[in-house]
């Protein structure tokens, strides 16, 4: 599972070394660099990293087949509309 944790954590709001995250979130340096890496973390970690953030959980973690498929039906959706759009104006 991919993740921002690496961009959020050095990002100019937080600016956070991974063993000043692990402090904060209550885990080992090790275990912040796994995840980091794409290793999943646990459903409460994930929740303390989210709320630290304060960040909704697919603004974080993400699979990118996932995101791709999802922009893509919103996109089919919005066409879809627009064509609907214009026929009912004709």
């Amino acid at each position: 599972m991919k993740n921002n944790i690496r961009f959020l954590r050095r990002s100019s709001e937080y600016d956070l070394s991974q063993e000043e995250l692990a402090l904060a979130l209550g885990t080992t340096r090790d275990r912040i660099s796994a995840i980091e890496n794409g290793s999943v973390p646990g459903g409460k970690l994930m929740l303390k990293i989210c709320t630290f953030f304060n960040r909704d959980i697919r603004e974080i973690f993400f699979e990118d087949d996932v995101v791709c498929t999802t922009q893509e039906h919103k996109k089919k959706r919005q066409k879809t509309r627009v064509k609907k759009a214009t026929r009912s104006a004709v």
